[in-house]
């Protein structure tokens, strides 16, 4: 039985009183004729935390799961989702490879409260580098027992014995052998797993380190693949629900009596909220716009133009991460001093799919199918603000169609739960586009300033980096500086409506502003951009990928600017270690930049599947040039102005610059892979535009507005 299979059981069994038990999940899954079971107390991302943010005493009932049935198939649970990155192929072949079973034998479960392990969320490209290694330990301790009866059954040892495709045979007479499903029919095996289980080496595996195309790929091509908008229940209402035109209104009227002579409709008029219900979308929508609404402002007195001086000006809290030496001193005799200040904008998530929930009762439990990257959390929201007690939710996440942080707070799933509370009915809440830019958890716009010096032999002296609101992912020092202080300025009040995480949070900011100035200072000695970084980088890992890049896109040393239209950039990520380089086409006209092609070379320890990671590594490519180039979100004061893509302009196909990709082979520990390859784009891309025309970018997006800006001040220098 797969993960559909199951979703659509689970969704139309009789209601069940209290928690999840082991018996549950064995009926579900159609096991209770026997099979080997195997708990697992899981590590650090899969802590279950209160409402106050304090780790939770753990249940009884280990909090992860996996089992394999008589007919072989081993189903993995996961609380971890798929929204594009694919982990429901790479979890699978680690699963398979460590088991000695055919990938086709592997069956994910994922995102369901009631049946999966506890997991905080799916974001920090922590799937493979934190979930995996457990969940290979639970498939190793699987096999030994497998192992184990297969040495009783076979009347031998069980160093005498090896696996190949769920079937474990005598190594001294390979005639003789037995499946997992025959050794498990009839029985009921428990295990719990040994937290010291030595695990295969690299170099042992049939599957990992393999290209494995997408397992859900037929599924979304042919359009089979449920999304939490295509579910259906009888009875079903969708909701449209009343919004401000800003995030600094408060209701104060809603005349609701027009819409409620509407055929059909229900009216949910609640202090919390004001919707219309009614089967048919459209209906609600129209009955919608008969409701006469008022609203108090307090607006903030900011917008998408003044949003740095704002910025600056605001008061914030001031925390050193990291400092050594004193960077004043060394200022002051320094050979060459820089100081530059680099600002990005507010950017959107904007996921192919937005964000969906449909919620129902039965009897005293609350169920709930929601796009959402983090289904724990979000039963734990709907149990806090509902008053509803933990046991009694359950969230169901099917695939999601994009996510990149912006789906973990999952207002909708609020909603689609009030409502259904409120109206005794099943209720489908599916935000517009327009709802989706307004209440988006936009990247948060930001400020970098940097104050470096170089000494005599043109190598760093110091570093003084201020990074306000950006957060601190992608500060840590990359290169060797003896005197260097980062400080980052923060609050969670500044800003006029919600930000939030965005793939590789910070991170896109804090490479921009720091390679942004290491090509400042390259340009200034009239040293090669490349050459100058691998003279001020002691890091292994780091020269390695900066040689690999510059070897797959054929570089050439040269000072800048060359004309060329060449540009280099480095850094680290979820643990992996990335450099770019790009070539671009500048129109001096009209400000246009045409990316012609970008190299990309990834170390990211041992990788599971390159194919997937490939994928991962161009599609950090396309979105990195979203944010470097075209998209920002206009506002003012709580009102955002960008409400659909006729003024959020994202990368299409007709923007696809050549790509090239290298991933470095490393037998390390898994490192990330759905994050590291965006970091660099705005820094690669800015620093390629310089090359092209001696005219430097500090504002992303680099619009051709600002691009002939930075031209002009160019052709007055000159």
């Amino acid at each position: 039985m797969n993960s559909d299979d199951i979703l659509q059981e689970s969704l139309s069994r009789e209601k069940r009183s209290g928690k999840m038990q082991r018996r549950d999940f064995v009926k579900l899954t159609g096991a209770g004729l026997g099979g080997l079971y195997i708990y697992l107390l899981m590590g650090s991302s899969c802590k279950r935390l209160s409402g106050e943010n304090k780790r939770r005493e753990l249940p009884s009932d280990y909090n992860a799961f996996m089992q394999i049935a008589e007919d072989g198939t081993v189903t993995c649970l996961t609380g971890k989702i798929e929204m594009g990155q694919g982990i429901i192929t790479s979890l699978a072949q680690m699963m398979a490879d460590q088991l000695g079973v055919a990938f086709e034998k592997v069956k994910m479960v994922m995102g369901d409260t009631d049946l999966s392990p506890y997991d905080e969320g799916t974001w920090g490209s922590l799937s493979t580098r934190e979930f995996g290694p457990s969940m290979l330990k639970a498939a190793d301790e699987a096999r030994a027992a497998l192992f184990a009866l297969a040495a009783e059954k076979l009347k031998t040892s069980a160093q005498n014995l090896t696996v190949n495709d769920g079937v474990i045979i005598r190594k001294d007479r390979p005639d003789t052998s037995v499946s997992y499903g025959e050794l498990v029919k009839g029985k009921r095996i428990e295990k719990y797993i040994d937290p010291k289980t030595i695990l295969s080496k690299p170099g042992e595996h049939t599957y990992m380190g393999k290209a494995f195309k997408r397992a859900d790929a037929f599924e979304k091509v042919t359009g089979k693949a449920l999304y939490a908008g295509d579910y259906r229940k009888p009875g079903m209402m969708y909701a449209a629900i009343l919004r401000p035109s800003s995030h600094a209104a408060t209701l104060t009227n809603a005349d609701t009596s027009a819409a409620k002579k509407v055929e059909g409709v229900i009216v949910i008029e609640d202090p919390s909220i004001t919707a219309i219900l009614h089967p048919d979308p459209e209906t609600a929508a129209s009955a919608l716009k008969l409701v006469k609404a008022s609203y108090s402002f307090n607006e903030k007195k900011v917008d998408d133009l003044s949003i740095f001086d704002y910025l600056l000006k605001a008061k914030s809290g001031r925390n050193v991460l990291e400092e050594e030496g004193n960077p004043e001193t060394a200022v002051k005799d320094a050979n060459d001093v820089v100081d530059s200040t680099f600002y990005n904008s507010y950017v959107a998530h904007s996921p192919m799919e937005t964000h969906s929930a449909l919620a129902w009762m039965e009897g005293e439990k609350l169920t709930a199918v929601v796009s959402t990257q983090s289904p724990f959390g979000v039963q734990e929201r709907i149990s806090r603000e509902l008053k509803l007690p933990l046991e009694k939710v359950r969230v169901i996440t099917p695939f999601l169609g994009g996510g990149f942080g912006g789906k973990a707070p999952a207002n909708q799933a609020i909603e689609a739960a009030r409502l259904a509370i409120l109206s005794g009915k099943p209720v489908m809440v599916h935000w517009s586009r327009e709802e989706e830019f307004f209440y988006d958890t936009f990247r948060p716009a930001a400020v970098v300033r940097i104050i470096s010096s170089l000494d005599e032999g043109q190598k760093l002296r110091s570093w003084d980096y201020k990074v306000y609101f950006a957060g601190s992912r992608g500060t840590e020092r990359v290169y060797d500086i003896p005197n260097f202080r980062t400080t980052e300025f923060s609050s969670d009040e500044v800003h006029p409506f919600a930000t939030g995480a965005w793939r590789a949070p910070g991170n896109n900011t804090n490479t921009f502003a720091r390679e942004s100035q290491v090509d400042i200072l390259a340009s200034r000695t009239g040293t090669d951009p490349l050459h100058f970084r691998l003279n001020n980088l002691k890091d292994e890992r780091m020269i390695a990928v900066l040689k690999a890049v510059a070897d797959i896109f054929g570089y050439t040393p040269s000072k800048t600017p060359s004309g060329r239209g060449f540009g280099i950039a480095c850094g680290f990520d979820a643990g992996s270690y990335v450099a770019h380089m790009a070539e671009v086409k500048v129109n001096k006209q009209s400000g246009e930049v045409k990316v012609v092609r970008v190299a990309c070379a990834q170390e990211m320890g041992f990788c599971v599947n390159p194919l997937g990671a490939t994928l991962q590594m161009e599609g950090c490519i396309m979105m990195g040039m979203g944010y470097a180039l075209s998209e920002e979100i206009l506002f003012k004061g709580g009102v955002v102005n960008t409400t659909n893509y006729s003024n959020y302009k994202l990368p299409l196909f007709s923007d696809m610059p050549e790509i090239r990709t290298k991933i470095l082979d490393n037998n390390g520990p898994m490192q990330g892979g759905g994050e590291p390859a965006i970091i660099c784009m705005g820094a690669v891309i800015a620093n390629a535009i310089f090359d092209a025309t001696g005219a430097r970018l500090y504002h992303l997006p680099m619009t051709p507005a600002r691009v002939l800006e930075a031209l002009s001040k160019v052709s007055v220098t000159n």
